[in-house]
């Protein structure tokens, strides 16, 4: 791009942005972007940028409070979210939003155990105290990391309503005791042939929930009987999806990117259906994940390597009901490690590479803004040919950093609208390192 064409994609991205010197207006103009749609997926460039998540919150304050919002579907697992869904809804035995983000031990801690995650959750739960019972709010994981974890809550739902079938299920899972609670080392054992695939048995044992459901689900002695057989059954799904993803974790990237962005969309519709069946009306969700997993996949680079992204999958099962906002960062600094299961610190971020958005949007604006992109504007114009794109998740590598953390995308098509970030802060962590816990990190191996 010659020089006069950058000043005209530069004028053109400043008239259209709207400045964060007034934040309310400024995602009160986000707000009426999103209008009706169903399903509002928040970004973020990093997994550790304080700013992210601030805004990310306060964006879903008001969509809970304005448009009648009742879930917030996030990039965690599904057992360690549920016990926070079970706290904002006033169902759990947390005293508190702390104890109740207790669950998320493993690498890295601070993606999810930090001071904004646990003030939105405190101010959720004190919401939701103030509505019946049926409009309260949830917060619930799409990720599927936590093999183990969600075996042994089958295992415990079972073994409430259903002694003999939880035997069954005992009988089905047998296979995954030889790995100590290694899913990693149980990937790689199936895979290389070292022992037999458990993947009947997890497939046989979801298949033998759902037999069940309608008697699962009337049981007039289990408090909240369709929603604790809705939890189990996502465990028993995630079991299946899990088993598979770590085998083919060890046959390619992409497989396994693939495999575990479809576990993420399945479960945001299979939650979406869970909802409407319980409120009686079509629910509206707001997504938190990482720009990579929302932003659309076929507006990247990605989409040549053959990989897809829950923000396309999300588009294509809703369209027109789909709102997808990125977030990006000139510079700053950041929460993050040096290597997996290394310790959070805080690193400073270099400024953008020329050439990149973020550098295009720093030029433009210096300042923190919200850009919309309407199909037929002049700053989705401005941003439609493609660019290098920042990706920070769990480790920041600046010496590597045009390899390891830029790609190509064109960003007006990625995304409905993006929230930049001039300088932005690390995240505060609750606690100062994870304690590694028997299941891999969250995202691994890719980072995001």
């Amino acid at each position: 791009m010659d020089r006069s064409a950058n000043s005209a994609s530069a004028d053109a991205i400043a008239a259209a942005a709207v400045p964060f010197g007034d934040t309310d207006a400024a995602i009160g103009r986000v707000l009426a972007d999103i209008g009706d749609a169903r399903f509002v997926l928040l970004g973020e460039a990093s997994h550790g940028t304080r700013e992210f998540y601030a805004v990310r919150a306060q964006i879903t304050r008001r969509l809970i409070e304005e448009k009648g919002f009742c879930a917030v579907a996030a990039e965690a697992d599904w057992p360690d979210a549920w016990r926070v869904n079970c706290h904002v809804r006033g169902l759990g035995e947390d005293a508190d939003a702390g104890a109740a983000l207790a669950g998320f031990r493993r690498f890295p801690a601070w993606m999810w155990r930090n001071s904004e995650v646990r003030d939105f959750v405190t101010w959720l739960r004190a919401r939701n105290a103030q509505q019946p019972r049926q409009a309260r709010a949830g917060w619930y994981g799409l990720d599927l990391y936590s093999l183990f974890g969600s075996i042994e809550a089958v295992l415990r739902y079972l073994d409430r309503v259903d002694p003999a079938g939880a035997a069954q299920a005992r009988e089905h899972y047998a296979c995954f005791d030889h790995y100590s609670a290694d899913s990693q080392a149980y990937g790689y054992a199936a895979v290389s042939g070292l022992s037999d695939s458990c993947e009947q048995g997890a497939i046989g044992q979801l298949q033998q929930l759902q037999q069940r459901a309608a008697d699962y689900m009337q049981r007039s002695d289990i408090a909240g009987a369709s929603d604790a057989f809705f939890y189990a059954q996502q465990n028993a799904r995630l079991v299946k999806n899990a088993e598979q993803y770590y085998r083919t974790m060890f046959q390619g990237r992409v497989a396994a990117w693939n495999l575990r962005d479809r576990h993420m969309a399945e479960t945001l519709t299979a939650l979406a259906n869970h909802l409407q069946a319980s409120r009686g009306a079509a629910p509206k969700i707001v997504v938190w994940a990482h720009n990579s997993h929302l932003g659309d996949a076929a507006a990247t680079q990605m989409q040549a390597l053959g990989e897809t992204n829950l923000g396309q999958l999300t588009r294509r099962a809703y369209p027109e009901q789909t709102f997808l906002l990125g977030f990006s960062t000139y510079t700053g600094s950041v929460t993050a490690a040096s290597h997996w299961d290394g310790p959070a610190q805080c690193k400073q971020v270099r400024p953008a590479l020329p050439g990149s958005v973020e550098h295009m949007l720093h030029t433009a604006l210096g300042r923190d803004a919200y850009v919309p992109f309407a199909s037929d504007s002049a700053a989705a114009q401005a941003l439609a040919e493609p660019l290098l794109e920042r990706a920070i998740g769990v480790l920041y590598l600046p010496h590597t950093e045009r390899q390891s953390h830029y790609f190509l995308a064109s960003v007006s098509s990625q995304f409905d609208g993006l929230i930049h970030i001039e300088n932005s802060t690390a995240l505060p962590a609750l606690d100062a390192q994870s304690d590694g816990g028997s299941e891999p990190p969250e995202t691994y191996p890719s980072g995001v």
